[in-house]
Formats: C-alpha cells, structure tokens, sequence
C-alpha cells in the first residue's frame, strides 16, 4: 500500500512508542518532544524531560538504528541555569539542532521559560556534553525556534513562532537574521496560519529544524485545530527557496500526519504528535515526535514520496480569501513576486 493509499505520507514504527519515562536512569516524570541528529554514526536524540516539579530539561538518548538499544545518560545532560540565565527559571523545553559547518558545533535552539513566559534561547555544542549558552535571542511570548545551517548574503537565519496577546491574533511563522546568531532582526512572517475550519487555522509552529533538499529548505510544520472540546496538532510541509528563505515555493493543503493511535491520543496532552528532531537514514527521512507530551515515537516517508508530495502542494502562502484580506487591510501587494527579496 502506498502513501497515496494510506492517507498518511509518515508511516508509523510498528513498536512505538521507542522511548517512555520507564527506560529512563532516574526518576521522571514524562520524555517528549526530542530534537534529533545522526552523530559519529549514531541517532542522538535530545529529549526533553519533565521532572516531577514540572520543570523541564534536556537528556541524550543515542542508538545504532535509531529505533532501539538507547543509551540514555545517567544524568541530565542540559540543565536551566537560571542563577546565569533568569529566563530558565521555570525549566527548558522542546529543542531543535542544526550543525553549522561554519564553525564546526551544533547549534541549539530551544524555549525557555521565564517568568514573563516562553521565549527562543540558543546554545552551541561540540559533542553534546559542553554546552555554551548565547542566552535569550527573542523576547516572549516566542516559541518553536531553529536556525538555518548556512548563511544568506551573509546572515544567518532563524524560524520562530511570536504571540500577541490581542484576541484574534493568528500565531504565524517568522522568519529573522541575524549577523552573529546573538542580535536579531529583519523579522518577517514567513508563513501565516489560515482561516476558519482548515486544520491549520489560527495558530502554527515550526516542528524540526530545515532541512536542506535539492529542490529547497523543506520544512514541517504543526498546525492545531480547535473544536469546542480538545485541540488537536497535525503537521504539513512546506518548501522554501534555496537562496532566499523568505520565499515559499509549495505548502501543504492537507496535513501530512495527525494523531490517531492511542499513545498518541491520550497522555498529559491529548491529541498530539509534536516533532522537534529528524533525520535522513538512507533514503527516507525520520521524525522522532512527542505522542501525548508523555513519550516519543517514530515515524517514517520515503524522500521521493516526500518530494513529489510538496510538488504536488499549490504555490501559495495561505487561502486567497485571508491574502485579499491581508492585502486590503495592509495595503500591501500578493503577488508572489515582490517576495523574491534581495537579501542584504
């Protein structure tokens, strides 16, 4: 049966979940929302772990297949440290890393959460037992942050996921530069959350960090669909240009992946599969996502599916109907092509 067939690009490993809090060393209460890399021949995963305060942290899981066998460090491996870093004060969370050839360490983007709520903070690794903090790069309310591993007419480049706090506002997707990774700025949306019933109405997030691919930076995305009883996250692609990030070449109308087996419907969070890592083994790409912000699972789709998928999405942003909105409200132009920015 192929994807097309099944309804779903992302197939599920047949013994999820691959990680609970009963394989952890110490005492936790729940394992999510991993960022993942391949590393010296190995899946290295980096897992937030909620303890039983509520407060969460980051701990290496690494395997051979990437499947089983974890080895699991016996303590955790990323601590906040909010004596030097106040805005950790209520514990880190939901990482993403990217290894920037440039400088030769890992970057990692991940929330902190401070005392005036979350914020995106960076830190860069060599071998994911030293960590050197930047420290907050965005204020709050500010989510779902990775950065770019190349530079664009020489800025680097960092996804991120504001929120106002005026009613109605729309939780959309930006994109910001930065000439040192530390100040930020020319932010930009990059993808705004639709309207009305569509699954990603309202409010979305950047899941793992981009990846690059011949045709352009593929992304994923999670979108969360709000009824009168639950809200439910799903995920869809979308592909950005090679040289100009800012500029969006296809996007999902369906989602790609929601939740639908029992550990992924029902947990500390229910209905919710939330993929902060993936990785490409041989010729399929793998997302390691939270289930039910209580565990982590896997799930894979063929690059090729993947690809002729996104080609197969519409070239546009967001429904024609919220654009003539946006553009009649803002007095700005839709045309695809005044997005084909210079960058500077």
């Amino acid at each position: 049966m192929t994807w097309k067939e099944h309804g779903e690009l992302f197939q599920r490993y047949k013994k999820n979940p691959i990680l609970t809090v009963e394989d952890w060393p110490y005492q936790a209460h729940s394992v999510f929302n991993p960022a993942a890399a391949i590393v010296d021949g190995k899946t290295l995963l980096l897992v937030r772990v909620e303890d039983h305060r509520g407060f969460s942290h980051f701990t290496v899981a690494r395997s051979n297949n990437g499947i089983d066998g974890w080895e699991i460090d016996s303590e955790p491996t990323l601590s906040p440290d909010p004596v030097n870093y106040p805005e950790e004060i209520y514990g880190i969370e939901d990482p993403r890393i990217t290894y920037i050839d440039e400088i030769g360490k890992w970057a990692v983007a991940y929330t902190a959460f401070s005392d005036s709520g979350p914020l995106p903070a960076l830190a860069f690794t060599e071998d994911f037992r030293k960590f050197e903090r930047v420290g907050a790069t965005l204020p709050p309310e500010n989510k779902d942050a990775a950065v770019f591993p190349v530079r664009f007419n020489g800025m680097w480049a960092m996804l991120h996921r504001p929120v106002s706090g005026m009613q109605g506002a729309k939780a959309n997707i930006w994109i910001s530069f930065s000439p040192d990774m530390k100040y930020w700025g020319e932010h930009e949306v990059l993808l705004y959350a639709r309207e009305g019933g569509w699954w990603d109405a309202h409010k979305i997030g950047l899941s793992p960090q981009p990846i690059r691919t011949p045709d352009g930076w593929l992304i994923m995305y999670h979108g969360v669909r709000q009824t009168t009883s639950k809200a439910s996250y799903r995920l869809g692609l979308a592909l950005l240009d090679l040289e100009n990030p800012r500029k969006v070449l296809h996007r999902s109308e369906g989602w790609v992946f929601g939740p639908r087996e029992m550990y992924e419907r029902s947990g500390d969070v229910n209905d919710v599969v939330f993929p902060c890592g993936w990785v490409l083994v041989n010729d399929e790409i793998r997302i390691y996502y939270g289930s039910a912000d209580t565990s982590v699972s896997m799930a894979s789709a063929k690059v090729s599916d993947i690809l002729e998928y996104i080609h197969e999405c519409p070239e546009i942003q967001c429904p024609e109907e919220y654009c003539r909105s946006f553009e009649e409200n803002m007095g700005l132009s839709n045309d695809p092509k005044k997005g084909d920015i210079k960058l500077k």
